[in-house]
């Protein structure tokens, strides 16, 4: 089916292309002029210039396809303060995109950052039902947008799904932006890895996995997804990026090795995708990140 995918030119929204492509998907892409486009100029029938706010772009955007993935998010706006803006381009924009697409499927990129306050009865293992309660914009932003996706699954019977990773890790387009570099970076430079706490991780070949799978689904009916692999500190990056390079610095190993929380993996693994690549993972992604970086 021919998919419109937003922040095609992205991290995620990259691989998400190729593997749609792979996939026999054909792909229209939402491209903001500045973008760059020679990573994914094979994966991509369709380019359409616009911002995910201009909606003057969404017609030829949107023209024959058959299933929205809304994947962008402008992290400008939140990160700038421009609260007004943030509000404007990634919730209205957003909505009103969702409203243009009609009846057709819709895949939502949204994110665990729906989570902040875990409830005690789940006993440390959220799932999907669990209440959304966000502890910032970024996460409200998204739990609003998931509302308004069930409130169209109900009235209008529009069939989406929404999900949610956590820190997705992998290549970035900008190497710089890839998950573990600056904690790579220190090692090879001989200085002592002391960043606190951890978070929860996924690959972005996962990420892409999963849009596929919901996509093959012969009805998608309405669904969330929480996609999240492993738990680790940073720590254990530093450690790992140690041992591979092998490098004398200090690790400072204080913070907890595991989470109060933690996600439940039934839901995504229903289809198909195991999320189980764990510290192997996040050590083969190093491997690969520091073999870029030594090569610059």
């Amino acid at each position: 089916m021919r998919v419109a995918l937003t922040g095609v030119s992205g991290f995620i929204g990259s691989v998400i292309a190729k593997r749609l492509c792979e996939a026999g998907h054909t792909v229209t892409g939402l491209v903001r002029a500045t973008s760059r486009r020679d990573h994914i100029e094979s994966f991509v029938d369709r380019f359409v210039v616009g911002d995910q706010s201009d909606e003057s772009a969404w017609p030829a955007f949107l023209d024959e396809a058959e299933c929205l993935i809304h994947n962008s998010f402008d992290w400008q706006a939140l990160r700038s303060g421009a609260i007004q803006q943030h509000y404007q381009n990634n919730l209205v924009s957003a909505l009103r995109l969702i409203d243009k697409a009609a009846n057709r499927r819709i895949i939502y990129m949204s994110s665990v950052a729906v989570h902040h306050d875990m409830r005690p009865r789940w006993a440390g293992m959220v799932d999907e039902d669990h209440p959304t309660r966000p502890a910032h914009l970024y996460g409200a932003c998204k739990v609003a947008i998931e509302a308004h996706l069930w409130s169209a699954h109900f009235s209008r019977a529009i069939q989406f799904a929404a999900l949610r990773p956590c820190a997705v890790y992998g290549i970035d387009p900008d190497l710089t932006r890839s998950i573990g570099y600056p904690i790579v970076k220190r090692v090879m430079e001989g200085k002592s890895v002391n960043k606190q706490g951890g978070g929860k991780f996924v690959h972005v070949d996962d990420v892409a996995a999963v849009t596929c799978a919901v996509l093959a689904q012969t009805s998608m009916g309405a669904a969330v997804y929480n996609l999240a692999d492993c738990y680790a500190r940073w720590a254990d990056l530093g450690l790992m990026a140690r041992e591979i390079l092998g490098a004398d610095v200090q690790v400072d190993t204080s913070s907890p090795p595991a989470p109060h929380n933690q996600f439940t993996k039934d839901a995504v693994q229903s289809l198909g995708v195991e999320m189980d690549r764990g510290h192997y993972g996040l050590r083969d992604h190093l491997q690969e990140l520091i073999s870029l970086m030594s090569s610059t």
